[in-house]
């Protein structure tokens, strides 16, 4: 197909103008088929293998009857590629389609397509590599390692980790073995291209393409994959969180192979400071190292650090201070921090970060490190509280500010660590100004989720009076959301419990409606005593059937109703009965009417009841089991 679209384009070729060199070659700015501007001179494909390329994507998001239909597909189009395949991985519609057509391939197809990309002897790799098509098609290829017969597959973080039998239904043979034992072709192409990076280290971690190909690269060879880049990652606030890693067996040359790689990248340790690509790619080899390697990533961040901490700097001033306040250094301190073991990490309090903190915590980048520092320190008895100690004397400067993140990780922190929960909670009522007189405490709430102060948020008369005008809860942020969650986990938490139950109905639905009030009232209602989340749902009635047809109020609701009592049970579903014709016909609050079973309790009460005691009591059962 690729030949005859070349043959047509050459017959469609017009007479050579005067302004054409001798080979043919336009200027730049030339006509379709040319090279444009952007290219540099390359080759490119013509429409027609641009337009079969097209459709072949076409033809892969409508399916096939079967696997054998699929794979004869696959090994047609493959076949059309052959000889040109530098050409169509460097092409937009041509990368992409190779990218949904290797993960369809077998392992040993895959490496024929890789070694013929790198050429003979490999020395292409680069050049395609650098690419910002080309480099795409590279790390697909490289990916299809993990599709191994029987591996060891981990879903999520360490403490999610569990050991499951995987199995692919693609490419079983007549004789019923799977296609992870012939991977021999694709496994010598992924260690040819770890050689061509390390032939070419520098060139690699600095390029903003072929950087990403090397950090897929240590993750095959760890033998730990992520999802691929394509795929769009979740919105909203968890986007800067790590995408889960999925382990794979990896042959045992690569363990020796990433070695040797991590050797190579460490020789050139200087570009992961001034380069925010190297960076990266020093950060994913000690995440990988971190997850499959430990005892090398101990010796990985000794020798990071030692470099450096032994930088040139003022006098008096450790160079590391200099790191933490760049864009792209400061994010591999973080993950340094993040990763290092307890006497690393109190060595990096203790010669190069004490006394520094808060003001590193007011630095607009900086204080992402300290955010780490603060988490990591959680686990460290001894270094918490003189990073607590340190912190919590500028609360109110860090509060103005705006960074938040370091006062939601501080009060997580004390949470995990179980330590100065009482010290934090006074010092975040001085800071909002609702320390003084004792009547302010019960306004803390409202406060704490606007990260508003007292005097702007109820705007008190200037006559004096402690008692505030009643407002309507609002302005309830992210941040705000996310300290109030924190500081639920408290052991005391009084404070902010009467606060909740002064709220009016109105700001209880406000705040069980809201993107970010729904987490908060459900934390603190379903973390409550009997008697207190009794309180709390007086308070909310008349409220139930809104909440009910609330896409995050049903929600809530229904949290509150897995803890609730059977006596709140029936209170609650004595209000949403009421109300069927509507419950039933909303989109949300009619699987709220299903799992409360209020048809049960509308027709036959008395066996509702009953079922709602069993439920109880078998709860009560296995958490006295589990205490």
């Amino acid at each position: 197909m690729l030949e005859k679209a070349e043959q047509e384009q050459q017959k469609g070729k017009k007479r050579r103008r005067p302004d054409e060199d001798g080979g043919g070659r336009k200027r730049r700015g030339g006509g379709a088929g040319g090279e444009g501007p952007a290219d540099g001179g390359r080759k490119r494909l013509d429409a027609l293998s641009v337009g079969y390329f097209r459709r072949v994507g076409e033809r892969l998001g409508e399916g096939f009857a079967d696997e054998e239909e699929r794979e004869m597909f696959v090994e047609n189009v493959l076949s059309e590629v052959g000889g040109k395949a530098a050409l169509v991985a460097t092409d937009r519609t041509g990368s992409v389609t190779l990218q949904r057509l290797l993960p369809l391939s077998h392992p040993d197809r895959v490496g024929e397509v890789l070694a013929e990309l790198g050429g003979a002897s490999g020395s292409e790799l680069k050049a395609l590599c650098c690419d910002r098509c080309g480099g795409h098609v590279v790390e697909s290829a490289v990916r299809q390692m993990s599709r191994t017969k029987g591996g060891i597959t981990r879903v999520g973080g360490a403490e999610e980790n569990r050991r499951i039998e995987t199995t692919y239904l693609f490419f079983i043979s007549e004789e019923g073995e799977g296609e992870g034992e012939g991977c021999g072709a694709l496994e010598a192409q992924v260690l040819s291209l770890s050689q061509v990076v390390r032939d070419n280290g520098e060139d690699f971690i600095g390029h903003v393409h072929a950087s990403h190909v090397v950090r897929t690269l240590l993750h095959v060879l760890a033998g730990c994959l992520g999802p691929p880049r394509a795929e769009p990652r979740p919105g909203g606030k968890d986007r800067s969180s790590a995408p889960p890693l999925t382990d794979f067996d990896a042959p045992p040359s690569f363990w020796y192979e990433l070695r040797r790689l991590t050797e190579t990248l460490m020789d050139n340790v200087h570009l992961s400071v001034t380069d925010a690509s190297a960076s990266a790619v020093f950060q994913t080899m000690l995440a990988v190292c971190h997850r499959k390697r430990p005892k090398l990533c101990k010796q990985l961040l000794k020798r990071i650090v030692a470099y450096l901490t032994s930088r040139g700097a003022a006098p008096g001033v450790s160079p590391l201070l200099v790191f933490l306040k760049d864009q792209a250094s400061s994010r591999l301190v973080d993950t340094i921090l993040q990763l290092s073991h307890k006497p690393l990490l109190r060595d990096l309090y203790q010669n190069h970060l004490r006394g520094q903190l808060v003001d590193l915590a007011l630095h607009p980048i900086a204080n992402f490190p300290v955010q780490r520092l603060t988490a990591a320190a959680a686990a460290n008895q001894k270094l918490f509280p003189r990073v607590f100690d340190e912190l919590v004397g500028g609360v109110e400067a860090i509060l103005a500010a705006g960074h938040m993140g370091v006062i939601v990780q501080l009060a997580e922190s004390c949470a995990a660590s179980g330590e100065r929960q009482a010290e934090l909670m006074q010092c975040l009522l001085q800071a909002f100004h609702c320390a003084e007189p004792g009547s302010r405490h019960v306004c803390c709430l409202p406060l704490f989720l606007s990260l508003l102060t007292y005097e702007v948020y109820y705007h008190p008369r200037p006559a004096g009076g402690d008692a505030p005008t009643e407002v309507p809860l609002s302005s309830i942020c992210y941040h705000g959301s996310r300290l109030v969650q924190a500081l639920a986990r408290f052991r005391e938490r009084s404070q902010l419990l009467s606060s909740l139950r002064t709220l009016t109905p109105a700001d209880l639905l406000t705040l069980a409606t809201d993107p970010a009030g729904s987490h908060v009232l459900q934390a603190l209602v379903t973390t409550s005593s009997d008697k207190g989340r009794g309180k709390i749902l007086r308070r909310l009635e008349g409220q139930f059937v809104q909440m009910a047809c609330s896409r995050l109020g049903s929600r809530v609701l229904e949290a509150i109703w897995s803890g609730a009592s059977v006596s709140h049970r029936q209170n609650i579903a004595q209000e949403l009965a009421g109300s069927e014709t509507r419950l039933r016909a909303d989109q949300f609050a009619r699987h709220v009417w299903a799992k409360f079973a209020l048809s049960h309790f509308l027709h036959r009460k008395a066996h509702w009841q009953e079922i709602q005691s069993g439920e109880s009591k078998k709860k009560k059962m296995f958490s006295d089991i589990l205490e």
